[in-house]
C-alpha cells in the first residue's frame, strides 16, 4: 500500500475494537442481563487477541471491575464514561483512515439511519471521546451522513456498498450518486465504488447495510449471504445479489472468489412477530481471529466451516448473538475497529 490516504481493510492489523455498552434504560432494558452476557462474550473474545475500548453511559469503574472479573485483562481494557443513545458502534463510531502515515478519525454525521431513531448523543460520541483523550489521533468532523456498516473496502482502492443505503434521500439528499462517490473517494482514499442494487434482510433498519449481506475476506474474496430455500421470502432478492456479485471484478480485473453463506432458520421478534435480520455475514475480523454470529441453528457449523478457508492463520469462532438480534442488529454492528499504524 503506497497511498498517502486510505481506509484500511478490516483484516489489517488493529490497535483496538470499540464497543458501546447497552444502557439499563435503553432499548435492551427488558432483556438487559441477556444482552449484557452477549456483550461480555464479545469483549472477552476480542480481548484474547487485542485491546478492547468500551464506552458506557453509566459507572465506568463498576463495569471495569465486572469485565476484569469475567477474565478480561486490565492491560487490554479501556472503559470511558460517555453519553450514548444505543449500542451500534459500527455506525456511530469513527471511521479511521491513514493519512501520510498517521491515523485520522473521521467523524461523519450519524442521523439514526435516516432519522428512524434518536441519535443526538451517538452523533456526538466521537467528539466527546476526543475531549477525554480516548483516540490515537486527531478527529476530523465532516458534514456528510455516513455509517460504518455501509462500507466494505478491499485495501486496494475499492469500496463495495449498496444503493439502498448510500443513495437514500434520508442520508445526503443534496448529492447525487456522482457527488456521493466524490466525497467517499476523497475522504476514504478510493479509486472506485461498486454498487449493489439487490440484497436485503427482513428486519434490517439500516436501509441495506453492506455488512449484513456481502463482506470482503481479502481483496479477491467476498463472502455473501445466500438463500437456498426457494420458499423463503429472501430467495429471489439474494439470488439477484449473487448474480450482481458474480458480475463484479476485483482491483486486478478478475472475477471475485465468492463464498455463499447459508441462511439460518427464521427468527421472529417475540413481541411483534417481525422477522429479525439473522445471518452469518455480519462477522468481525480481528487480529488472529474472526468472530461470527451464531444462533444455535443447525447451519451454524456449516457457516463457520465455509468461512474458515477464507481466513488462513485466523481462528474462526462462533459467538451466540440471539440477544443482539432481538434489537435487529448483530456482532459487526456493535463493534468498530481502530487500525494500527502501518
Amino acid at each position: 500500500m503506497n497511498r498517502s490516504s486510505y481506509l484500511p481493510p478490516e483484516w489489517a492489523p488493529q490497535a483496538a475494537v470499540m464497543l458501546t455498552w447497552p444502557r439499563r434504560d435503553g432499548d435492551f432494558a427488558s432483556r438487559f442481563d441477556f444482552v449484557e452476557r452477549n456483550f461480555i462474550a464479545i469483549a472477552t473474545a476480542i480481548s484474547r487477541y487485542q485491546n478492547v475500548h468500551i464506552n458506557v453511559a453509566e459507572d465506568a469503574a463498576e463495569l471495569t471491575r465486572r469485565l476484569i472479573a469475567s477474565g478480561i485483562s486490565a492491560a487490554r481494557l479501556q472503559v470511558y464514561a460517555v453519553p450514548n443513545d444505543d449500542v451500534w458502534a459500527r455506525d456511530h463510531g469513527p471511521i479511521t483512515v491513514i493519512r501520510d502515515g498517521k491515523r485520522v478519525l473521521l467523524d461523519f454525521i450519524f442521523n439514526g439511519w435516516g432519522g428512524k431513531f434518536p441519535a443526538e448523543r451517538d452523533n456526538a460520541l466521537t467528539r466527546e471521546l476526543a475531549k477525554l483523550g480516548a483516540w490515537p489521533g486527531p478527529v476530523s468532523s465532516l458534514d456528510f451522513v455516513l455509517e460504518g456498516g455501509a462500507l466494505e473496502v478491499d485495501g486496494l482502492g475499492t469500496l463495495l456498498t449498496t444503493e439502498r443505503c448510500l443513495l437514500a434521500k434520508t442520508r445526503n439528499p443534496q448529492l447525487d450518486r456522482a457527488g456521493i462517490e466524490a466525497v467517499l473517494k476523497s475522504e476514504l482514499g478510493l479509486d472506485r465504488v461498486l454498487w449493489l442494487r439487490h440484497g436485503d434482510l427482513l428486519g434490517d433498519d439500516t436501509d441495506g447495510h453492506i455488512d449484513t449481506i456481502a463482506r470482503y475476506c481479502d481483496a479477491e474474496t467476498i463472502a455473501y449471504q445466500a438463500c437456498d430455500d426457494q420458499n423463503d421470502t429472501h430467495y429471489e432478492d439474494l439470488a439477484a445479489m449473487a448474480a450482481e456479485l458474480a458480475a463484479l471484478r476485483d482491483a486486478h480485473g478478475r472475477p471475485y472468489k465468492l463464498v455463499p453463506l447459508p441462511l439460518p432458520a427464521a427468527i421472529y421478534d417475540p413481541e411483534d412477530g417481525r422477522r429479525l435480520p439473522a445471518g452469518y455475514a455480519n462477522f468481525l475480523i480481528i487480529n488472529g481471529a474472526v468472530l461470527v454470529p451464531v444462533y444455535g441453528d443447525a447451519l451454524d457449523d456449516e457457516a463457520l466451516n465455509r468461512l474458515r478457508p477464507c481466513f488462513p492463520g485466523r481462528d474462526v469462532i462462533g459467538i451466540d448473538c440471539n440477544a443482539l438480534i432481538q434489537q435487529y442488529g448483530g456482532l459487526h454492528c456493535v463493534t468498530m475497529q481502530i487500525p494500527q499504524l502501518p
